[in-house]
């Protein structure tokens, strides 16, 4: 699901592309994103805000979402306007940050998770580090401050030898973990592996999501 810099080398794939480069143009407080939904389904326990960050390096192939792996500048939006947006839908009952990778926006998504949290909501990632690289010294910068916010994590690469399209499956490759950190979400791991959704824009353009196929955007 995302881009990467001389510390972190080790922790990132073949693309030597440094992503700090990119990511030192976001603003404080801002997110650079690739996409949005409101009132997700199959992202995460209940209805859920998502929010698709712009950048990753893992490339990883049969990827859901190719178009966010590059760090360049597409959707530049205010933690603070996104917290608007989120609680101005009030079905929303939590919110999910996925990608691209997640990670490599960590501060910014940290801040953003504080304050929903403030309104009750709970939140969860995706990831392509492991939890144990994430908890590390390589981490990308304000990895820890994001972990402390979150309810749940799933985390690893997607591994496309490895994929699992099963209603009994809440992760997409057999190597991905499900890390609940909040018990009062550990009976609604509810979601499945082999779920979509389609959602329409007030300007008719479609958003399809889920794990069978790509963050679509779609005239």
């Amino acid at each position: 699901m995302v881009k990467q810099c001389p510390r972190t080398k080790a922790m990132t794939s073949k693309n030597p592309v440094n992503p700090y480069l990119s990511l030192n143009e976001i603003p404080p407080g801002y997110l650079n994103l690739m996409g949005y939904v409101d009132e997700s389904e199959v992202n995460g326990p209940g209805y859920r805000a998502v929010l698709w960050v712009q950048g990753c390096l893992r490339e990883c192939p049969g990827c859901f979402n190719p178009d966010s792996w590059s760090f360049e500048m597409n959707q530049l939006i205010a933690v603070n306007t996104l917290v608007e947006k989120i609680s101005s839908h009030p079905r929303n009952e939590g919110v999910t940050f996925s990608g691209g990778e997640p990670f490599w926006q960590a501060q910014a998504l940290a801040e953003l998770a504080r304050k929903v949290k403030a309104k009750g909501l709970n939140v969860m990632s995706f990831t392509g580090f492991t939890l144990e690289q994430l908890q590390s010294e390589d981490a990308p910068a304000g990895s820890q401050d994001l972990l402390a916010q979150l309810d749940i994590l799933i985390d690893g690469p997607y591994i496309r030898s490895l994929a699992i399209n099963s209603p009994d499956s809440p992760v997409s490759s057999r190597n991905q973990r499900v890390h609940v950190f909040n018990s009062a979400l550990k009976n609604r791991i509810n979601w499945a592996s082999d779920q979509t959704e389609v959602h329409i824009l007030k300007d008719g353009r479609r958003i399809v999501t889920g794990y069978l196929g790509q963050l679509l955007l779609s005239d």
